[in-house]
């Protein structure tokens, strides 16, 4: 049964975003396993080959800068890693390229931030430049911009990156593969744990299965994973997660054979404005809600008014995007903020009929109308 699911699932998708984890595309020592990128690409060209396309999240600059450098262990310092990134990303693209030209494509190179997911019109430029890239049959190769990056400007790590990038593409499905084979009922380390082999209703429950233990390499864990994973099935998308290690990982997915954790979507597909407001971009700032305001925004389909409003974290200007949360701290929406931060906090608590006390003015009934509010929570 769950075979002709998978099967349906690859099926029915008319992108594959792959994210690979630097464990999986280095050695012991740090270099880059040129047989592994080999073995991908090939399996890269057989998804092309059934006329899907095909984008590829490629972790392990700084790792391949690590070998270059002879490091022996991965830099601290601000700094350190964005100058170990600058000099393994031209290795890490021209292995990519020499792998995938023997199987008769050629790349791209997309290096991103969270600016070009918070800001509307580059977003929809780089949405714009992927679809390009396939109509000339590239493989675009998509990493953040670690060399610039800074905290506020970061997307986070390459699994956010990879689910941040379903916003952007036609019918994605997302595959994520890591070091090891799927999520596992309890510590992988121990004999007795297995892969659980379908998650169909992934919920914020999941992150209590996992440690979130950095990677020995790369930024991300498993409950950064999980955290990308709860983002795009929140999307309305389905998502793999699965070891790169195998050698038929991707032929395996395309085929419909049982390999990794299958997570179905939670929900309808997402439709696009909504999936920029809820999952495209990270939030400039955070509003805490009142219980009748969370009830009034998740139950009843309703604006945000000031009234429902109990403080503001963070800076922001009008028509920035802001998360929702309780007042327990569970985000439950995001939205696009009518007003900057310094006047959401002269009229929080107000009602409507306040404002204008308040402010002086009242150029909008709502803090944050329903049209520009996407619900993000379980």
């Amino acid at each position: 049964m769950q075979e002709h699911l998978r099967q349906d699932v690859f099926d029915s998708c008319k992108t594959v975003i792959v994210k690979i984890g630097t464990n999986v595309l280095t050695t012991d020592n740090d270099r880059l396993d040129l047989n592994r990128i080999q073995c991908i690409a090939h399996q890269i060209h057989r998804i092309q080959e059934t006329g899907r396309r095909v984008v590829l999240v490629s972790s392990g600059a700084v790792g391949a800068g690590i070998g270059i450098l002879g490091l022996n262990r991965r830099p601290e310092s601000l700094p350190e890693l964005q100058a170990t990134a600058a000099i393994g990303q031209p290795s890490l693209m021209r292995t990519w390229d020499d792998a995938l030209a023997r199987t008769g494509h050629r790349t791209a190179q997309l290096l991103l931030t969270g600016n070009d997911f918070r800001n509307r019109q580059r977003y929809l430029n780089v949405r714009n430049t992927l679809r390009t890239l396939f109509d000339y049959n590239v493989v675009p190769i998509v990493n953040e911009n670690d060399t610039v990056s800074i905290k506020e400007i970061a997307v986070g790590d390459n699994d956010q990156l990879a689910s941040m990038l379903t916003t952007l593409l036609p019918d994605p499905l997302l595959v994520i593969l890591s070091g090891i084979a799927g999520l596992y009922d309890g510590p992988p380390s121990r004999p007795e744990s297995k892969v659980i082999s379908l998650v169909e209703k992934p919920d914020d429950a999941l992150l209590k299965l996992v440690a979130n233990e950095q990677s020995s390499r790369g930024r991300g864990g498993m409950g950064s994973k999980l955290r990308a994973i709860l983002a795009a099935t929140g999307m309305g998308e389905t998502v793999i997660l699965a070891s790169g290690r195998s050698d038929t990982v991707l032929d395996d997915i395309r085929t419909g054979k049982e390999t990794g954790t299958l997570f179905m979507a939670r929900s309808e597909s997402v439709p696009a404005w909504k999936r920029w407001i809820g999952f495209g971009a990270p939030p400039a700032g955070t509003l805490i809600l009142d219980e009748g305001a969370v009830n009034a925004v998740c139950q009843a389909g309703r604006s945000l008014l000031a009234v429902g409003v109990k403080s503001v974290l963070g800076d922001f200007e009008p028509g920035a995007l802001v998360g929702l949360h309780s007042a327990a701290g569970v985000e439950i929406a995001r939205g696009l903020a009518n007003y900057s931060a310094d006047e959401i906090r002269r009229i929080q608590g107000r009602r409507s009929d306040q404002i204008a006390a308040a402010l002086g003015h009242v150029p909008f009934g709502e803090v944050i109308h329903r049209d520009n509010l996407a619900l993000v929570g379980p």
